[in-house]
Parts: C-alpha cells; sequence; structure tokens
C-alpha cells in the first residue's frame, strides 16, 4: 500500500484484487476467496473487495466481479436483487410518540416477516391472499414474463412467488423507522426476490456446475462454476436473474407503500418527501469499464457511480447512510451494502447474551430476544471504519438512526 492509494492491493499478473479496507479486518478465508476468483481468465482487469468484504458462497460478499463473456451464478447469489428501500416522509421527531410499540406492531401487522407458521400451517411471513395491490402489481409487471421464463425452465415455476411479493423475508432483512440529524422520519426497509429468487439462482448455479463437468473444466472452488456466453443457458440466465431483480425491486416497493400505510393509522396523515432511493445489492448488470462492455456482479455491493444514490445500513443498533457516489472507476463505481458480518451467526449465538443485545439497542424499539441475537450490531463491523475506507467511493448526505426496527 502506498500513501496515494486508498486502497490495498492483492495479488499480481495472475489475478489482481484491489481492497478498500483499511482500517478493517479481513479474515483469511475471505482474501483466499478473492484470490480465487481473481485467477479466472474472463475477470475484467481485477476484482474490488469493499470493506465490509466478508467470507460468502464462493465468493466473498462485498466484492465487485467484472467478467467478459461469462457471469458466475453463485457469486450473484440466490437472494437475486436483495437491496434497500429509503424514504424521507414530511413526519418529524416531535411527531413521534414516546413510546413506539404500537408503531412496530402497526408495521409486523401491514408486512408478513419470518418464517414462523400458524397452527393450520400457514407461512406468516407469506400471503394467504395477496392484497389486491399485490396481485394487481404481480399479474401487470411480473406473471407474463415469469410464464416465458417456466416455460424454458419448468423446474423454476413451482415456488412462492405471487404469496412473496411485498414481504420482509427472514435472517438481516429489515424494516426501521429513522431519524436524520435534522430530526426527519425515514422509512427504510431492506429485502429481496424472496423464494422465487432462491429458486431461480439455485436452479441455474446447478446448471453452471453441469456445464463445468461437462466440459470438464477445473476450478478453485466449484462455487465458482460459470455460464459462458454463447452457451446454452447463459441468456436464459441473464433474462431469469433479470426478471428476479425487478420482482425485488417491484416488492420493496410494494412494503412501502403498507408501511407508510400502517403509520398513518397510527401517526396521522404525511407525505412523503422527493428523496426516495431503491438500490440493488445483489445483482448482475451490463456496465461499461475502462473500455469494454461488462458484466458486472456486485455481490453485497452498491452502485455508487458519479451522483448516484445509495443505501449504507448499519446494524439494529447503529448508525445509517445515505450517500452519493464518487464515481470511483478502480471500484467500478461501487460502494459497500453495509457494515458486514464480523462473525457467522452461530458464533454470534455463541458469544452474546440477551443483556448484551437489550444493551446495544437500549432506544431501539425492536425485538430483543434469542431469535434476534444473530443480528445483535456487535455480530457487525464497525460502521465508522466502514464509511472511513470507502471516502473516496461515496459522499455521506444523509446519517440515519433507527427508533424502531422489525425484523425478519
Amino acid at each position: 500500500m502506498t500513501s496515494e492509494r486508498s486502497y490495498e492491493v492483492m495479488g499480481g499478473p495472475g489475478g489482481l484484487v484491489k481492497m478498500w479496507t483499511r482500517g478493517v479486518a479481513v479474515e483469511d478465508a475471505a482474501r483466499q476467496q478473492l484470490a480465487n476468483v481473481a485467477s479466472l481468465p474472463f475477470i475484467h482487469k481485477w476484482v474490488a473487495a469493499m470493506p465490509d468484504v466478508h467470507w460468502g458462497r464462493g465468493a466473498t460478499v462485498g466484492s465487485v466481479i467484472p467478467t467478459t463473456r461469462a457471469i458466475i451464478p453463485a457469486a450473484v447469489g440466490v437472494d437475486l436483487g436483495c437491496g434497500m428501500m429509503a424514504v424521507r416522509t414530511t413526519l418529524r421527531a416531535e411527531h413521534l410518540p414516546d413510546n413506539l410499540r404500537a408503531c412496530r406492531t402497526a408495521i409486523e401487522a401491514a408486512v408478513p416477516h419470518g418464517r414462523t407458521t400458524t397452527r393450520s400451517g400457514r407461512d406468516k411471513g407469506a400471503w394467504g391472499s395477496p392484497p389486491e395491490a399485490v396481485a394487481a402489481a404481480w399479474t401487470r409487471d411480473l406473471a407474463q414474463d415469469f410464464a416465458a421464463i417456466c416455460q424454458k425452465h419448468p423446474k423454476v415455476e413451482k415456488t412462492n412467488h405471487l404469496v412473496h411479493l411485498g414481504t420482509l423475508g427472514t435472517g438481516n432483512h429489515f424494516i426501521e423507522l429513522c431519524l436524520d440529524t435534522a430530526g426527519a422520519v425515514w422509512v427504510m426497509l431492506h429485502s429481496g426476490s424472496r423464494g422465487v429468487g432462491n429458486r431461480i439462482g439455485s436452479y441455474f448455479i446447478e446448471l453452471a456446475r453441469d456445464d463445468m463437468r461437462t466440459w470438464g473444466v477445473a476450478l478453485p472452488d466449484q462455487d465458482l462454476a460459470y455460464l459462458a456466453e454463447g452457451t446454452s443457458y447463459f441468456d436464459d440466465y441473464v433474462e431469469a436473474v433479470g426478471w428476479a431483480q425487478r420482482f425485488a425491486r417491484l416488492s420493496r416497493e410494494l412494503m412501502m407503500q403498507r408501511v407508510h400505510d400502517a403509520l398513518r393509522t397510527e401517526l396521522g396523515p404525511f407525505a412523503v418527501d422527493e428523496l426516495a432511493v431503491n438500490c440493488h445489492h445483489n445483482y448482475v448488470a451490463k456496465e461499461h469499464h475502462y473500455g469494454r462492455e461488462v458484466y458486472v456482479t456486485r455481490k453485497g455491493a452498491v452502485r455508487a457511480g458519479l451522483g448516484e444514490l445509495g443505501i449504507i445500513p448499519g446494524s439494529m443498533g447503529t448508525r445509517s447512510y445515505i450517500v452519493r457516489g464518487r464515481g470511483n472507476e478502480e471500484s467500478f463505481c461501487s460502494c459497500s451494502h453495509g457494515a458486514g458480518r464480523a462473525m457467522s451467526r452461530t458464533e454470534a449465538k455463541r458469544r452474546f447474551t440477551l443483556a448484551d443485545h437489550a444493551c446495544a439497542t437500549a432506544g431501539v424499539e425492536c425485538r430483543k430476544d434469542a431469535d434476534v441475537i444473530d443480528e445483535t450490531p456487535m455480530a457487525y463491523k464497525d460502521i465508522d471504519a466502514v464509511m472511513a475506507a470507502q471516502a473516496d467511493l461515496v459522499e455521506i448526505i444523509h446519517t440515519l438512526r433507527q427508533v424502531v426496527c422489525v425484523k425478519g
């Protein structure tokens, strides 16, 4: 590393990685995954690692992978189109009641979340009967193209698609009420393409592995199996993953509207301000970089082109940020998608107690039970260090702190 660089360089002619991780720990397993990906022959220039980088399936979470004439389905992942949406409202801090339990309960009632089943066996994380707005959106924007995908790949069809549209999911997916430093109330949420995205992603990952076996391709990790342009399934994958990304974006919009409706019941009328952001952070897109059209896979990373708005959340008890991209070409115009996990979910459950979690989330109306210990703030990297490491990638325009958090 030199004083002129804001990133560390790892590797060499056999595979280069540029890492915006100054001041942030990166585990050895993640470094090995980055080296594995960078060694592939179709990488364009280098792999970029964001400051929230950590071990993932095949490729690290928090990496940007530009490829020519090939895509690695496992690097794109199975939560296709997972991302964030944030909207500033005309509500202000003084409009909120001292006790926010009713607001959290209203949001939880409005948006299916989690995976708990009722006595009748119904999944509480899915619609029993989708609301009219959800059913209409499916028919208008998604159904016809999904049918065309299923006609070519029938195994994709049997999944919870319509009943998951406009629902939150599990794990680190969330809905929050936040306050910015000026006292404005924001609604922010994190979700993806749910069951149908998982089915599409998993299905094409297996097809890519089949291709590798057919061609006798040796890889450093079987999860780096790729689909090459011009082969049987490449165009079908691009079509299907693009559809799943549309599903995820629309799902966030539908959830946002339902949260607004629920909050109006509790807090009275308010309007949505002009500032809204809806961005993916698990996806692939065709872009132009260093003189070539390439496929850019952002696995836990946000596009941060010059002037583009993005969202970088912290954790259940720390700050989140609305950012404006600086268009740094060396990162392929990208930034981190969050703080990034500092440990596995199993390790977090082993290490922290309910008392630890309650202390870390003091002042936030949220779940404080054993089932969310794996999402406790201490399981994540220091968001301040993450933001400092990418100062040349994004400019912070709003700093948010949550006051309500609904976890999936």
